[in-house]
C-alpha cells in the first residue's frame, strides 16, 4: 500500500450545487455533473446543470429587472453605494470564497487568499469609483443648436466565467456590467462552480430582484443556450479561442456585441541587457504562477544567445526547486492542475516536443508520490524553431518551451510569429532596446521588467485570435453602455414649409 501524504479538504462544500433566477428562485433540475478536488481526484459534490428552460427563466429574470426594476435608473450615489457593499462582502466572506475556489480549482489557498479575493473586492471598488467620475459630453459648435451625448445601459449581459481563476476574472464582468446600469446572468464553469454560486448567494442580499443571476452547466448545453436567448444583449466571455469563436458566431445572428478575452501563447523575451536576477525571477513567476493556468503565461522564453545556455541552467535549478504539493499550506508554490483530462493533455506536450525535435529539459513527468491527485513537475522544453507545436500551441500549464534569439529584429519577429497577441515581456535595462521592442511587439499588453501587472484604468485585450474588444475602465463603459446623442435648437430654426402654396 502506498504511503500518499494526505490533502484534507479545507472547507466542506455544498452537496449540490445550483443556479438563481432572481433572488429566490432555486434551478439546475438538469443532468448532475461532478465536481472534483483537484489534490486528491475525489469527488466532492454535484452541479446541477441547467437547460434550455431554466436558462430562459434566468434571462427572463434580469429581462424583467432591467426593463421594470430599478437598476437601470437608479441614481449613480445609489448605485456606488450597493457597489461598495459587494465588495464589502467579498472582504468579509474571503476566507470561506477562497477555500471554496481552492476545492474547485486547486490554486494555492495563500494566493487565492492574499490576491484573488482581494482583487475581486477592488473590482468593485474601482468601478463605483470610475462611475463617480463619469464625464458628460456637450457640443454647441454648431450655431444654434445644442447637442448632448448620454451614456444609457444596454440591456441584459451574459457573462461566461474561466475556470482558471473564476471569482477575480468574474468579478470583473459583473462589477463592470452592474456599475453601468445593466442586469446580468453569469455562467461559471462546469469545473469550477462552487465560489461563484456561493458569491451570487452572497451578492443576493444588497442587489435587487433579477439584477444578478446564475446558471450552470457546460457550454454546448447551458452556454449554447444563453448566448442564443433573444433576450441576452450583450456577451462577454473569456476562456477558449475555438469556444470564443463560436459563441461570436451564434451572437453574429442576432448581432449581439461580445467581448472576447481568448488564448495567449506570449513571448517573455530576456535580453542580454536586463537585471539577471530580476528576468530569471520574472520568467519562473510568469510561467508557474496559478499553477501554469493563465492566458497570460510567459510560456514561450526568448533569451538572448549569449546568456542562454547560463540563464536556461539557472531557470532549471530552481524549477526543480520549486515545492510542489497540498495547495493549503502556505510554503507550497506549485498546486494541482484543474483536472485529470487537463493534466494529460499538457504531459502529452513533452512527447509533441520530442517529435518537433526538442528536448525535455527538466520535468514533464505526473507525480505519483503525490497520490491521484493531479500534479506535475514543473516542465520546460528546448525547441530547434518557433515553428514546433509547444511554441505555438497554448498548453495552459506549467510547461516553459526556450528559444534563444541573436538580434532585437530577430526576437520581435519571434515573438510575433504566432496566432495570438495577448500580452509581451520585455526584460532590458537598454532604453532603445526596450522602445524598439514595444513599438514592434503585436500584442495588446507589453510588460517591461515586471511579471504581471494589471492597471484597471488601462484597456486590457489581445490582438489577433486572442480576443476583440478589451476590458478596463472606459472600455468597459463603451462596452456596457449605448450612447445616446440628443440635439435641440437653441431657439425655434427657420424650417422650410413644405407644400405650403401647392403645385
Amino acid at each position: 500500500m502506498n504511503d500518499y501524504p494526505r490533502f484534507d479538504l479545507p472547507i466542506s462544500p455544498p452537496t449540490r450545487v445550483t443556479g438563481w433566477a432572481g433572488n429566490s428562485a432555486t434551478l439546475g433540475a438538469g443532468l448532475e455533473l461532478p465536481v472534483f478536488y483537484p489534490a486528491t481526484g475525489e469527488q466532492i459534490s454535484v452541479l446541477a446543470e441547467d437547460d434550455a428552460a431554466s436558462v430562459d427563466q434566468a434571462v427572463k429574470a434580469a429581462r424583467h429587472a432591467f426593463d421594470k426594476g430599478p437598476w437601470p435608473g437608479l441614481p449613480t450615489a445609489d448605485r456606488i453605494a450597493v457597489l461598495e457593499r459587494c465588495g464589502q462582502i467579498i472582504r468579509e466572506n474571503a476566507d470561506e470564497l477562497a477555500r471554496l475556489e481552492c476545492v474547485a480549482t486547486g490554486l494555492l489557498l495563500r494566493e487565492l487568499r492574499e490576491r484573488h479575493m482581494a482583487r475581486a473586492a477592488y473590482n468593485f471598488r474601482f468601478f463605483a469609483d470610475f462611475i463617480s467620475q463619469r464625464a458628460g459630453e456637450r457640443y454647441d459648435q454648431t450655431p444654434g443648436y445644442l447637442t448632448t451625448v448620454a451614456r444609457e445601459p444596454v440591456g441584459v449581459a451574459a457573462l461566461i466565467a474561466p475556470w482558471n481563476a473564476p471569482v477575480a476574472l468574474a468579478t470583473m464582468k459583473i462589477s463592470a456590467a452592474l456599475a453601468f446600469g445593466n442586469t446580468c446572468v453569469l455562467k461559471p464553469s462546469e469545473q469550477t462552480p462552487l465560489a461563484l454560486a456561493r458569491l451570487v448567494a452572497l451578492l443576493q442580499e444588497v442587489l435587487p430582484e433579477g439584477v444578478l443571476n446564475l446558471v450552470n452547466g457546460r457550454g454546448p448545453v447551458t452556454g449554447a443556450a444563453l448566448v442564443a436567448h433573444p433576450d441576452v444583449d450583450l456577451i462577454s466571455f473569456t476562456g477558449g479561442t475555438e469556444t470564443g469563436r463560436s459563441i461570436m458566431s451564434a451572437a453574429g445572428q442576432r448581432l449581439v456585441p461580445c467581448t472576447m478575452e481568448l488564448g495567449g501563447k506570449s513571448a517573455n523575451i530576456i535580453f542580454a541587457s536586463a537585471d539577471y536576477e530580476r528576468a530569471l525571477d520574472g520568467a519562473l513567476l510568469g510561467i508557474f504562477s496559478n499553477n501554469g493556468q493563465q492566458c497570460l503565461a510567459g510560456s514561450r522564453i526568448l533569451v538572448e544567445r549569449p546568456i542562454f545556455d547560463d540563464f536556461v541552467g539557472r531557470f532549471i535549478e530552481r524549477a526543480q526547486r520549486i515545492r510542489v504539493g497540498d495547495p493549503t499550506l502556505s510554503e507550497t508554490e506549485l498546486g494541482p492542475l484543474a483536472s485529470h483530462s487537463h493534466m494529460m493533455r499538457v504531459l502529452n506536450f513533452v512527447e509533441t516536443a520530442r517529435a518537433d525535435g526538442g528536448s525535455l529539459l527538466t520535468g514533464g513527468a505526473r507525480r505519483d508520490d503525490l497520490g491521484e491527485g493531479y500534479f506535475v513537475t514543473p516542465t520546460a522544453v528546448s525547441v530547434p524553431s518557433n515553428t514546433a507545436r509547444t511554441a505555438q500551441d497554448e498548453i495552459f500549464g506549467p510547461f516553459a518551451t526556450f528559444l534563444p534569439f541573436d538580434t532585437t529584429d530577430e526576437a520581435a519577429a519571434i515573438a510575433n510569429d504566432t496566432q495570438f497577441g495577448l500580452v509581451s515581456y520585455v526584460w532590458s535595462d537598454h532604453l532603445p532596446t526596450v522602445m524598439t521592442m514595444t513599438e514592434q511587439l503585436r500584442s495588446g499588453i507589453v510588460w517591461v521588467n515586471t511579471p504581471m501587472m494589471r492597471e484597471l484604468r488601462a484597456p486590457f485585450g489581445g490582438y489577433k485570435n486572442s480576443g476583440v474588444g478589451r476590458e478596463g475602465g472606459a472600455a468597459c463603459e463603451a462596452f456596457y453602455t449605448e450612447e445616446k446623442t440628443v440635439t435641440l435648437p437653441k431657439t425655434p430654426p427657420p424650417l422650410r414649409r413644405l407644400g405650403e402654396t401647392g403645385g
